[in-house]
């Protein structure tokens, strides 16, 4: 295994530590609302993934357009570094319930040293950021559709 790799799934591993990162840490990362992210995603701009759980996408369905990727999946940092490249130099832009966990997982991606994530803090269901995807009323699709829509790389 690569050391770039290996630094990604050490610090991916430590993500719940994270939560209580510094402020500065925060002010680094790139944080869109959902309604730049819904543009820049209709524009083919960008990549979104719902980082979720199975359940939750069950729940509420998916954003339309992004790719259910849990990071509760223990293949989760392999899936990420194949949506890496499926994003051809494209932001990959990661969304959540609240922001809390799209927040952690791309400060521990910068601190591994990938720039090319956004954090949609608003989340599916809203934040202090924010109305959330599902309130703004933008669209949504059911899980089985969105499985049904990823690349054949990620399945």
């Amino acid at each position: 295994m690569n050391r770039k790799r290996r630094q990604l799934l050490t610090l991916l591993a430590a993500v719940p530590a994270l939560q209580i990162a510094t402020p500065a840490l925060s002010q680094n990362q790139s944080i869109w609302t959902v309604q730049q992210t819904y543009e820049a995603l209709s524009e083919d701009q960008i990549r979104l993934l719902d980082i979720r759980s199975q359940e939750e996408w069950h729940e509420t369905g998916v954003a339309r357009g992004a790719w259910p990727v849990s990071m509760h999946d223990r293949r989760f940092p392999k899936r990420l570094g194949i949506v890496l490249e499926l994003a051809e130099n494209r932001p990959i832009a990661l969304i959540c319930a609240t922001g809390g966990r799209s927040a952690s997982v791309v400060r521990a991606l910068r601190l591994a040293g990938y720039n090319s994530f956004i954090d949609v803090s608003e989340g599916m269901l809203g934040s202090r950021f924010g109305p959330g995807w599902i309130k703004a009323g933008l669209p949504i699709i059911s899980v089985d559709k969105a499985l049904d829509a990823l690349p054949d790389a990620l399945v």
